[in-house]
């Protein structure tokens, strides 16, 4: 587990706000349930899951990056190419209550998008049993904003690539593949603008803050068991596409 250090002082490391387990991840949300209604909804969801989850014949592929990196697109592109299934992160039984939590302290507010994934982990196995599945995000974006968010200053103040915080919970249902789309900074923020859409908390300050959004991006590329697998998704949709299916059946066939 990591230290806990004081915000911004120096050599600070991230509080693993994530629990490390779904047994961990009841415990903190049973300890605000009483004051959050909807926290006792999530907590009776999560009890329903298995314990380990198993995945079906099927492959099971992550899309991840920032927000305009083209996930939308790609993702509905690579469903309809595989005849497959499309599943988002947080799952839409709870997605409603994002609004609840994200004005939540940073803790609680990660164990709902982490209870997400575990929920999520058993529509997987399901779906997997049946045809290729297509996600919209899973826990590395739940792992990365937290690193990142808990971490004060540049890049190199991320804890360093071996660290415990990168590493796949050992009782969720892991993917064959995560690929990670990435576009360019000024391109990114045209796509924004272009969509006119009210940003998230999140999203604006990844705007405003050039440094957060270098340590989300960094703390993705560090993830391990399984890593992400950079996609460059500048070029047209259609080869995007192109690239992102050549890796699909180099990494699944």
């Amino acid at each position: 587990m990591l230290r806990r250090c004081a915000p911004g002082s120096p050599g600070s490391r991230p509080v693993r706000a994530l629990p490390p387990s779904a047994r961990a991840l009841r415990q903190r949300l049973r300890q605000c349930a009483e004051r959050i209604p909807e926290a006792e909804a999530v907590l009776d969801l999560l009890q329903k899951c298995p314990e380990h989850q198993k995945k079906g014949g099927f492959p099971v592929i992550v899309f991840e990056g920032l927000d305009a990196t083209g996930k939308t697109t790609v993702t509905q592109a690579v469903k309809d190419t595989l005849n497959g299934v499309l599943l988002r992160s947080p799952p839409a039984c709870i997605s409603h209550w994002r609004t609840v939590f994200d004005d939540e302290p940073t803790p609680i507010k990660r164990a709902f998008y982490a209870a997400g994934n575990y929920i999520l982990a058993s529509e997987i196995a399901k779906a997997s049993t049946q045809a290729p599945v297509i996600i919209d995000r899973y826990w590395h974006s739940t792992a990365a904003y937290t690193i990142a968010t808990e971490t004060s200053g540049k890049v190199q103040d991320l804890p360093p690539a071996q660290d415990e915080v990168y590493q796949w919970p050992e009782d969720l249902l892991k993917p064959d593949l995560v690929l990670l789309l990435t576009v360019d900074p000024e391109e990114r923020v045209r796509r924004l603008q272009h969509r006119g859409l009210e940003k998230t908390k999140e999203e604006a300050e990844l705007e405003a803050n050039s440094l957060f959004r270098q340590r989300v991006e960094e703390s993705y590329r560090r993830m391990v068991n399984p890593a992400c697998q950079e996609v460059d998704a500048s070029p047209s949709k259609e080869e995007v596409l192109k690239t992102v299916l050549q890796l699909i059946k180099k990494h699944c066939a």
